[in-house]
């Protein structure tokens, strides 16, 4: 999901993209923005709950991926701003974790229903800066509200045990509380919904933050953290700095930061893991991922098809739960190829605004990365089906196209199969059967999301218990739960054991307390110098 070369990168692409420091145009309008000469526009940090330029002038270029123009900049923070927006989360805090759990709920209930009535408004940037189609701009608000939702019931989420009369006269309980302030550095792919599986649940739970997002596509974040202050939450409670490596390396190190979420490519992870946990963070770090659907001979191939269509090429591929290998058993493996091809034929690419099917990639260099992997299968002996480069584009001609593209007959030495392309590129494995798909996915070094298509049940439970991934999906291409349930792989798809959202999300951002409590009777009297026994 990021540079793999150097922890330089923070977004969901494992591709390096240009120097996101080479600009250097400060401009801006209005909202979330300030106005700068020639019209375009420059994007500021939001600290203490308003607008902040900062004190650094570097800035990055923010392209229109759909014209492959640049539609503004992004301020680049310093350690210095990275300080200021700490030192507003931690005045906020003790007020903050003091609030009541009633009021914290109303809060996340408003932000709520801003959300959804204004996501038409926030589904508009993520095409503009991401390139996604609006519809699946629509898609990513959706799942990421699914969150919010979870943490509006907070109050039962976080409530502790109680034991009375553990021993005689003596209760034990549980509290949780809030960890203090929280960091989150969260990628390119999705600049709305994965904000939203972290952030939510860490201000309901009493904990104040600082979101890094990503500088390709920055302006939802700021979009939220305004409607979050229209919802009632406090300045200070929700800050956003923009920026590159030294950005995160501030986050990382800083002694004012309790924890670190984040989500990018396994490289990425690591370096975010031993670096926060060196820095005596606890850490949510999800890494890449290549994700398999195993198709066996009684599968409804048109369900198949469908299904790899829309999880291979939805989001055009930078997503690090799509589809990107079909294990297909030999025997119906042509029939299956040409049923995908087929509908593939009908897919339009091109601006999202335009009710296309897909829309750009994100940078012209990641996708001139994707499209390099399209020669080497060719070098490698597999068969391209379809050339994403040989479409047309129902868009600018300047934008970074590449169409879906499906590859037959991929060795598993290739980097086609090893890599985590994050692009439109399709893959077609042919297995003998269930044994050799299955471990051919066990053998993967990512544990992330995978799939088996089948109208066997026992063959589909026998694959839940035995495949080594975190997310499985039977007869469901893209698995990823719902929010009361958590989110996160196995292997190098997942740093340490700390999942996203959920049950699993509340307990990282909560610390709990044990406490063990003796009010004396009125009858007490006498000295015991002896250890307390169980009576």
């Amino acid at each position: 999901m990021t540079d793999t070369s150097s922890p330089t990168a923070t977004d969901a692409d494992p591709t390096a993209d240009a120097d996101p420091t080479a600009a250097t145009n400060t401009d801006t309008d209005t909202g979330t923005e300030t106005a700068a000469e020639g019209g375009v526009t420059t994007l500021d940090h939001w600290i203490d709950g308003a607008l902040v330029e900062g004190e650094s002038s570097r800035t990055s270029p923010v392209y229109d991926p759909a014209k492959g123009a640049v539609q503004k900049h992004v301020r680049m923070a310093s350690a210095a701003d990275v300080d200021a927006a700490v030192a507003a989360a931690s005045a906020a805090l003790p007020a903050w974790a003091d609030t009541s759990l009633a009021r914290r709920q109303a809060v996340m209930f408003a932000f709520r229903e801003l959300l959804n009535a204004r996501s038409g408004e926030l589904a508009e940037i993520l095409t503009s800066e991401h390139g996604k189609v609006l519809s699946d701009a629509a898609g990513e608000i959706a799942r990421g509200l699914e969150v919010v939702e979870f943490a509006c019931g907070i109050a039962q989420l976080v409530k502790g045990d109680y034991s009375e009369n553990a021993s005689t006269g003596v209760d034990v309980y549980t509290l949780r509380q809030p960890v203090g302030v929280v960091g989150i550095i969260s990628p390119f792919n999705f600049p709305a919904m994965v904000p939203l599986w972290f952030f939510p649940i860490a201000i309901a739970c009493g904990n104040t933050v600082v979101l890094k997002p990503s500088e390709k596509d920055p302006s939802a974040a700021n979009w939220m953290a305004a409607l979050l202050k229209e919802a009632g939450l406090p300045d200070g409670v929700f800050n956003v700095v923009h920026g590159d490596k030294e950005a995160v390396d501030a986050v990382l190190e800083h002694p004012g930061i309790s924890s670190i979420s984040f989500v990018g490519s396994t490289p990425i992870a690591q370096y975010i893991y031993e670096t926060a946990s060196r820095n005596g963070k606890r850490v949510q770090a999800l890494g890449g991922a290549k994700n398999h659907m195993l198709v066996l001979p009684d599968a409804d191939l048109d369900l198949v098809a469908d299904s790899a269509v829309n999880a291979g090429f939805g989001s055009a591929g930078e997503r690090c739960m799509a589809i990107s290998v079909v294990l297909a058993s030999e025997s119906i493996a042509d029939e299956l190829v040409a049923k995908v091809k087929e509908r593939m034929a009908g897919l339009r690419t091109g601006d999202g605004r335009r009710a296309c099917d897909m829309g750009p990639l994100i940078t012209k260099v990641h996708r001139d990365k994707v499209a390099g992997y399209i020669d080497i299968a060719a070098t490698d002996g597999a068969t391209v089906v379809v050339d994403g480069r040989d479409g047309e584009f129902d868009g600018d001609a300047d934008g970074f196209w590449l169409g879906p593209t499906l590859i037959d007959n991929v060795p598993t030495t290739s980097a086609v199969y090893t890599d985590e392309i994050f692009g439109p590129v399709l893959s077609v494995v042919r297995v003998s059967g269930y044994e050799e798909g299955l471990d051919i996915i066990n053998r993967g070094r990512y544990g992330n999301g995978t799939a088996i298509f089948t109208n066997d049940g026992g063959a589909a439970r026998r694959f839940q218990r035995e495949v080594q991934v975190g997310m499985v999906g039977v007869n469901v291409p893209i698995p990823v739960p719902v929010a009361y349930h958590s989110f996160g792989g196995w292997k190098s798809s997942l740093l340490g054991d700390a999942k996203a959202y959920g049950p699993a999300g509340v307990a990282f951002f909560t610390r709990e307390k044990a406490i063990t409590s003796r009010w004396l009777d009125p009858s007490h009297g006498g000295i015991n110098l002896g250890f307390p026994q169980h009576t």
